[in-house]
């Protein structure tokens, strides 16, 4: 699999010409442009506005195709695959390298995005509105990325990047919110499959839920999962999956004669020590405590 260290080595497998800054690309979008890589990984970011006519690129585990987005992103040493991608005219592609960043207070905040870890299924869908401000910022990075570069190129640039990534975290919790597009649907979802580890006694054979196992059968990537969940509930996907788990040892206490071992157990924990932190930090009291308070 090939790596790229520079922009300027991606530049010229793909037959487009040398960036303007070593570690700052630019890619208009313009009539005829088509892109092809092989399975590659990079020491860039990106972020990309338009829709696709034809081709597609994979990165995570899914696909994104002519059906699906108008914003996405990827960060360095993520695999991706570009097959015969055409953009509709008009849009952007913006690579940086992650030591453009260096020293600034962007570098810093980078991680906090969750949406450079989102699949490409993914993406971020514009509304116009949305998508004329976006334009806006990838037009000034523009001006100046055409401008002879001074001592102030650089942060100018930096301003308008952190734009493009405060205005795509507001857009992403409006589509998180949106009824038609959510309705609560994820929670039943992410709860249903929950029911059903449990039901089945899968917890027993496999151990605890993690969040990633759970993402992955609902064709989400774990961050995605955990932010649409926060914001239908409050909660994250891992404290839902422990409020879950307690809630189901709580009607086993009640309802069962079983040890509080073998409670735990049954749902997947093996450390007794960490089950009983848990539900105490949940219920108030150790699992212990709350069987003897029933009976008494």
């Amino acid at each position: 699999m090939k790596h790229y260290r520079s922009l300027s080595e991606m530049h010229r497998d793909n037959g487009l010409p040398e960036p303007e800054h070593p570690m700052l690309s630019l890619i208009r979008i313009t009539p005829g442009l088509v892109l092809n890589f092989r399975e590659f990984t990079c020491d860039c970011y990106m972020i990309g506005l338009k829709h696709i006519k034809d081709g597609h690129w994979l990165y995570g585990r899914t696909r994104f195709d002519h059906e699906k987005g108008s914003m996405v992103f990827w960060k360095p040493r993520q695999v991706i695959e570009i097959h015969n991608l055409e953009l509709e005219e008009g849009g952007y592609i913006l690579l940086f390298h992650e030591d453009f960043l260096l020293g600034s207070a962007l570098q810093r905040e980078i991680g906090r995005y969750a949406f450079f870890d989102y699949e490409a299924a993914e993406a971020l869908h514009l509304a116009p509105k949305e998508e004329k401000i976006i334009m806006r910022l990838f037009e000034s990075i523009d001006t100046e990325y055409d401008n002879n570069q001074d001592e102030f190129s650089r942060n100018i640039i930096l301003v308008n990047i952190d734009s493009l990534l405060k205005y795509a975290e507001r857009f992403y919790k409006r589509q998180f919110i949106n009824p038609r597009e959510l309705s609560g649907k994820t929670v039943t979802a992410f709860q249903r499959l929950l029911d059903d580890l449990v039901s089945q006694d899968k917890l027993m054979k496999e151990g605890l839920p993690s969040v990633s196992t759970l993402a992955a059968e609902l064709n989400m990537s774990p961050r995605y999962l955990s932010n649409a969940l926060k914001l239908e509930t409050g909660k994250t996907a891992q404290e839902l999956i422990h409020i879950a788990l307690i809630s189901i040892a709580k009607s086993r206490l009640r309802e069962s004669g079983d040890h509080v071992s073998e409670i735990a157990y049954s749902l997947g924990f093996e450390n007794m020590s960490y089950f009983a932190r848990l539900f105490k930090k949940e219920v108030g009291t150790t699992p212990k405590d709350f069987k003897k308070r029933l009976v008494n």
